[in-house]
Formats: C-alpha cells, structure tokens, sequence
C-alpha cells in the first residue's frame, strides 16, 4: 500500500515538476516587441530551458514574428515558406535545445529598427547537459543566476512537498 501510494506521488511529480520549473520569457520584458529595443543585451540577461516558453506582445497588425536561421537572422530575411505569427501574443515553447533566431518582418523594422532576438536554449533543467559553461570574464549575468536559483527554489519545494505527503 505505501509502495504504490509512493509510486503514484512520484509519478505525479514527474508529471508536474518540468512545468512547474518552466519559465515565460516575454520579449523584451515591459517594452515587448518594438523596433528601437536591445534584444541582444535583453537575452544575454538571460537562461532558457527545453520546456520554458518565448511570448512575443506588440499591437496586432503593427508587427510580427518571424523563425528564422543564423542567415536570415543576419540579413533580417525570411524564407519564401515562412508563415508569420501576427496574434501580438504569440507563445513560442521551446521544445528543443539550441540557437533559436526571431525577427519582426514588418517594413525595415529589423535592418532599421534591430527589432530581431537570438537565444540558446539549453537542455531541459535537471538533466546532465545543463551545465552553463563558465562566461569568459568569469562571472555571470545576474537574470541568469537569479533564473537558477528560482528553478533550484521551486525544485526542494516540491521535494518537501514530496516527503510531506509521503510522511502524513
């Protein structure tokens, strides 16, 4: 009986655990999506995981988000195929590890405006390949740090959720 009481909590957790640990990342925080904007110093600021997700607010019909690769990202073009996300609150999950290019295609917005983002996204958090390389000046952005220590604070809550019930 408390085996299986155990397995059905530890089962539960694996369910809930990675969703709990993912986080929303909205493009260029309060300011959105806008030509004019740093997106460059905005990401560097920050961690991405397998799991969290990319929102991208702006004005319908203003502005829109286009996936691109490193080429297009450079020279702020798209591919013929392309379908633009046009919503002004377009949810991107990052599903898969690796560089991710976005920009807007609207008008010059991204060769005159830089209105275009770059990240990584690392492995899902918690599995071995989650860890960040050190930064070349040895130190580490702060939004990063304090993403990890979010991520570790949310981790023992749920283990000692975990043995809170196993224990009562």
């Amino acid at each position: 009986m408390a085996s299986s009481r155990m397995f059905m909590i530890i089962a539960i957790v694996a369910v809930f655990l990675p969703s709990i640990l993912a986080t929303e990342h909205v493009v260029g925080d309060k300011t959105g999506w806008r030509p004019g904007f740093d997106y460059k110093t905005w990401a560097q600021g920050k961690t991405f995981y397998v799991g969290d997700t990319l929102v991208f607010k702006y004005t319908a019909g203003a502005h829109n988000v286009l996936r691109v690769n490193r080429t297009g990202f450079q020279e702020c073009k798209a591919a013929d195929d392309i379908v633009p996300l046009t919503t002004g609150n377009d949810v991107i999950p990052l599903s898969t590890p690796g560089n991710k290019w976005y920009i807007c295609g609207v008008a010059k917005h991204c060769e005159s405006g830089n209105q275009k983002v770059s990240i990584t996204v690392l492995p899902q958090f918690g599995s071995p390949a989650t860890s960040p390389s050190p930064s070349p000046t040895g130190t580490s952005p702060s939004g990063a740090a304090g993403d990890i220590a979010s991520r570790y604070h949310a981790l023992i809550v749920a283990i000692v959720g975990i043995f809170g019930m196993i224990m009562f």
